[in-house]
């Protein structure tokens, strides 16, 4: 498999896998352990559970290895793109992020904090229904948005 072009590292969007898991315990651990085996580090994950089964949502440090390794070992699995938005105020800024967001009428599908802290600073994971004309506004009001490229370093 080839190495992620620069173009790809450097893309304002970030590839989101959601995991189907079943709902028992250590399902979640067997996961991160495959990832952890190859020097993967999941970077945000949320979890949205049922009765019968969870889905784990996770950006991770290396998303075309993790794409092969779910098929491999037959993880079902599908992905979306994500933003990425630094709150440089913290919890303040978030206010501001939806305000902005409010105000180019693009809509918020889900959201969650980044396990890391690049360059010290909060980070918010953001699936949106318009991700180009978010990431214009969004860096038109000041904010800074992150690549796979940022996060993976």
């Amino acid at each position: 498999m080839s190495a992620p072009t620069a173009e790809r590292l450097n893309s304002p969007k970030v590839r989101q896998f959601s995991v189907f898991l079943q709902n028992k315990v250590g399902a979640l651990l067997e996961v991160v352990k495959l990832l952890n085996e190859q020097n993967i580090v999941v970077l945000a994950l949320s979890i949205v559970d049922s009765s019968e089964s969870a889905i784990g949502r996770m950006i991770v440090s290396d998303p075309e290895r993790v794409a092969q390794l779910f098929h491999e070992n037959d993880i079902p699995y599908s992905d979306c793109e994500m933003l990425m938005v630094e709150l440089k105020e913290g919890p303040g800024d978030l206010a501001k992020v939806l305000a902005a967001l409010l105000m180019a009428e693009v809509n918020v599908y889900f959201s969650y904090p980044m396990l890391i802290r690049p360059r010290g600073l909060a980070v918010l994971a953001m699936h949106l229904d318009d991700n180009d004309c978010a990431s214009s506004v969004l860096r038109g009001e000041g904010f800074k948005t992150l690549s796979q490229g940022d996060l993976s370093r």
